[in-house]
C-alpha cells in the first residue's frame, strides 16, 4: 500500500487519481480530506504531519510513503519523526516533493534550507529514498483565476522573464512511476516543463484556453511585492521575486528528468491551461 500525504493538493490530489487507476491500494491523508476528496473506493485518513505522535494508524501496513510538507516549516515538521513512524508501520520506500531552490537558492530560509533540512532527514532515514525537485508548478496561475474571470485582466511583474514551470499532473506521473518502480533509488530528479515561458505568454495561453483575449498589465517589483506580502511572508516574497525577475541559468534551464522517467516530454503550459480552463472563464 502507498500513503500520500498532502492527498487534496496539486501534485497529491492527481497522484492518488494516477495510482488507483493502476490498480495500486492508496491511503491519502491530508489535515482536511474527506471523501468527496478522494476517488470511490480510495481510502483516506485525515492526520497532522506536525504532530508525528499520531501518525502510525496512517502509515500501518504500508510499504511506501510519497511525502511532502504541505508548506510546514522546519520548526514545525519533525521530518525524523514522521519517518520513524512510517517504518515502525512497514515502510520501506519513500519519494519526497522538495524544490529546485535546495539546489538554486541553498541559502534562502523560505526556498533552499527548508526543504534541504527534509531532504537531509529522508537520506539519512536507512529507507529506499528518491527525491523530486519541481521548479514552479503551473498550478501557480490559479491565482490569475479571479481578476481573469471578473475583469479578463492579469497583473504580474516580469513580463518578459521566462521560466521553465511543470504541469503539476507531470510531477505526479513521474511520482507514481518512481513509487511503484526499481531502479529509483537514491535519486534526484529536477522536473521542468518542455521551455521557458513568460507571464506574457502564459495570460495569452488562458486567452487561447478561455477563447477570450486577456488584457495584460505589467506590475512593478514593488507592487507586485506589495501584493504578494498579503498572503505570504515577507522573505518568501522577496525571493519568489528574485527567482521571478533574476533567475538563476540553473533555474532558466530545461531538465531531462520527467522524459528520462516517463519516456515522453513533459506536457506545455497551454496545455494545463486548457486543461484548466473552467476555472479561469
Amino acid at each position: 500500500m502507498i500513503v500520500v500525504t498532502g492527498a487534496t493538493g496539486n501534485v497529491g490530489r492527481s497522484l492518488v487519481r494516477i495510482l488507483a487507476e493502476a490498480g495500486e491500494q492508496v491511503r491519502a491523508t491530508s489535515r482536511g480530506i474527506s471523501e468527496a476528496d478522494v476517488p470511490q473506493g480510495v481510502r483516506h485518513r485525515r492526520a497532522d504531519l506536525t504532530a508525528p505522535d499520531g501518525l502510525l494508524p496512517v502509515f500501518d501496513g504500508a510499504d511506501a510513503l510519497f511525502l511532502q510538507n504541505g508548506g510546514a516549516s522546519a520548526d514545525q515538521l519533525n521530518t525524523r519523526d514522521i519517518l520513524d513512524a512510517a517504518k515502525a508501520g512497514g515502510v520501506t520506500r519513500v519519494v519526497l516533493l522538495s524544490s529546485q531552490g535546495v539546489a538554486t537558492r541553498p541559502e534562502s530560509p523560505s526556498h533552499g534550507a527548508v526543504m534541504r533540512s527534509i531532504e537531509d532527514a529522508v537520506r539519512e532515514s536507512g529507507m529506499d529514498w528518491t527525491i523530486l525537485r519541481p521548479g514552479g508548478l503551473d498550478s501557480n496561475r490559479y491565482a490569475w483565476a479571479e481578476p481573469v474571470r471578473t475583469q479578463r485582466t492579469i497583473a504580474a511583474p516580469f513580463a518578459g522573464v521566462g521560466l521553465p514551470t511543470v504541469d503539476p499532473d507531470d510531477v505526479a506521473e513521474v511520482a507514481a512511476a518512481v513509487l511503484r518502480e526499481d531502479g529509483h533509488t537514491g535519486r534526484v530528479y529536477t522536473l521542468t516543463g518542455p521551455a521557458p515561458v513568460t507571464p506574457r505568454e502564459q495570460a495569452e495561453a488562458i486567452g487561447a484556453a478561455i477563447g477570450e483575449p486577456i488584457r495584460f498589465v505589467e506590475q512593478t517589483r514593488d507592487e507586485a511585492l506589495a501584493q504578494m506580502v498579503r498572503f505570504m511572508p515577507e522573505p518568501v516574497a522577496e525571493t519568489t521575486l528574485a527567482i521571478l525577475g533574476e533567475p538563476t541559468p540553473e533555474e532558466q534551464r530545461v531538465s531531462p528528468d520527467v522524459e528520462r522517467v516517463l519516456g515522453r516530454a513533459p506536457r506545455p503550459f497551454a496545455a494545463w491551461a486548457h486543461r484548466n480552463a473552467a476555472v479561469f472563464r
